[in-house]
């Protein structure tokens, strides 16, 4: 079923119907908690808080947004309560002056077979690691985003932001995370002139927000300065990684957060 039948069947009381929406939504709430608690026991107590809030709540949503923004919605709040009570930090707060500026010229390595797949990982480790260290804020974008794959406009609408403002975070995001990527992604490459920001405009047009003008103007760039299309190209395959490593969320945290869901639904 999809969510509006199973909302729908929820909302008219079928228990079973509830069960399978929250279930459904289960791994991406708490892969969201993890990485924004970066400690698996608050993720867990978001993941479960947020689910429960749900149930309780499903009565009154009436689908003004998707099912996965409300979702979404009601974890950032659960998060940021965790935070205020301090259970958990940033751990580290980035600088957005000059953003843009002294990004690593490093490149990815173009080798296919085992040293890619060995390369793969080291960069996923690093990944993690990135996203780590952004401030909550950045974070937060990015793992919506890049990660979970809500549009900027349902970013906006869960963060509370203009879509805009969600737009700039998330550039300063990526750049920040690349740049820590740096000394994974492989060789050198030369630089050259007009190269300083090309990293944010190909971010800024992965997000539609540059004209044909511009478009064009870059592609004539990338077709003649090797650096600037292999940072293009390191940046397309971390967004890549971020998708792909969407599913990872340990079992028994899983499975924790499901029983007790379920004990919260027996005793209704």
């Amino acid at each position: 079923m999809d969510d509006q039948k199973l909302l729908e069947a929820a909302r008219a009381g079928d228990r079973r119907a509830l069960e399978a929406f929250l279930e459904k939504y289960q791994a991406r709430v708490l892969r969201f908690g993890l990485k924004m608690c970066r400690n698996s026991e608050d993720a867990r107590d978001v993941a479960q808080e947020t689910l429960l809030a749900a149930a309780r709540g499903v009565g009154r949503f009436r689908e003004a947004s998707s099912a996965s923004t409300w979702l979404y919605t009601i974890a950032r709040s659960f998060c940021i309560k965790a935070r205020r009570r301090g259970k958990y930090a940033p751990r580290r707060v980035i600088s957005t002056d000059g953003e843009g500026r002294g990004l690593a010229e490093r490149v990815p390595d173009e080798r296919g077979g085992p040293d890619r797949e060995l390369e793969d990982r080291r960069l996923a480790e690093g990944l993690e690691s990135a996203i780590a260290s952004l401030d909550r804020k950045y974070r937060e974008v990015l793992l919506l985003r890049d990660v979970e794959g809500l549009s900027a406009t349902e970013v906006a609408e869960v963060t509370g932001l203009g879509v805009e403002a969600v737009k700039s975070r998330l550039h300063r995001a990526r750049l920040h995370v690349r740049e820590r990527l740096a000394p994974v992604l492989g060789r050198d490459a030369p630089g050259g002139r007009g190269c300083r920001n090309v990293v944010q405009l190909f971010s800024r047009h992965l997000e539609g927000e540059i004209d044909a003008a511009t478009c064009a103007e870059m592609e004539r760039h990338l077709a003649g300065c090797t650096r600037c299309r292999s940072s293009c190209r390191s940046l397309k395959r971390i967004l890549g990684l971020c998708r792909g490593g969407a599913a990872d969320v340990p079992a028994d945290l899983q499975a924790s957060v499901r029983a007790g869901v379920r004990a919260y639904l027996r005793q209704q």
